[in-house]
């Protein structure tokens, strides 16, 4: 029996990478799908690619006229919205001292900003419709610690896990389940601009710093999007049910909590 028959999701960032891999398990799982993304273009691709059960949809989870077009649309086009996964965001490294405003600004904007108010946005629908949803953001391991070079990106996932607890103990109250998934290493084109930003203030040669990450995850390898679909589709689904405002490590090992 597919977990998620007859229900929607609304993706965010899901035009490539993980948030593709999870459009395509909820499809294989019997839910529709919208792919929201900043670009629209790729973001009909990947529905394309993926058949009838996904529609795209333009969303810039840093413009709050974006969010709010995006939720409606989605919901004009698949009848509301069951399922949210927020995963729409950047990555950026720096030491301390090299660390800009516009940055910060930018990282958190989308980072925490973006998950915060869209699932503002996703949950006022949800409770006007009575609809018992599910809400999943995307942490990381990087939300866990400290990192030397990765201050603000760590912050900002910190902050994920942190607006995943509150929102959690806030929206149960009306059926919503709000939890989070924490990656650790994960290949993907992405991973070319981390790499670069390593070989940058590391002064590590091109892949050097990504063949180093994925030798350290005690299961052996970085992981891959499809790693994580799993956990994605049991915490949609009737299974995850009693399971609230918890943060779930998909790390090979990385990290213990």
């Amino acid at each position: 029996m597919m977990q998620l028959q007859g229900k929607t999701a609304l993706i965010t960032g899901a035009a490539r990478g993980i948030g593709l891999a999870f459009a395509k398990a909820y499809v294989a799982e019997g839910a529709r799908v919208a792919i929201a993304d900043i670009d629209l273009d790729r973001a009909r691709a990947a529905a394309a690619e993926i058949g009838d059960a996904a529609v795209a949809v333009r969303m810039d989870v840093s413009d709050q006229a974006s969010i709010d077009s995006a939720v409606g649309e989605t919901v004009d086009r698949l009848g509301q919205i069951d399922i949210l996964i927020n995963n729409a965001a950047i990555f950026t490294a720096a030491p301390i001292a090299e660390i800009t405003r516009a940055d910060y600004d930018r990282v958190f904007d989308i980072n925490v900003a973006g998950t915060l108010f869209t699932m503002q946005a996703v949950a006022g629908h949800m409770i006007e419709r009575g609809i018992k949803g599910r809400i999943i953001n995307m942490a990381s391991q990087a939300g866990r610690r400290g990192e030397s070079l990765v201050a603000v990106y760590c912050a900002s996932k910190a902050a994920v896990i942190s607006l995943t607890q509150s929102a959690g103990l806030n929206l149960i109250g009306h059926g919503i389940n709000v939890n989070a998934i924490a990656p650790g290493v994960v290949d993907g084109e992405h991973w070319e601009g981390v790499d670069a930003f390593f070989a940058k203030y590391e002064g590590k040669a091109p892949g050097q710093k990504k063949k180093e990450v994925g030798q350290a995850v005690p299961y052996g390898r970085m992981g891959t999007a499809e790693d994580l679909t799993g956990m994605a589709v049991f915490l949609a689904s009737d299974a995850a049910d009693y399971i609230v405002a918890q943060t779930y490590n998909v790390d090979g090992g990385n990290w213990m909590s």
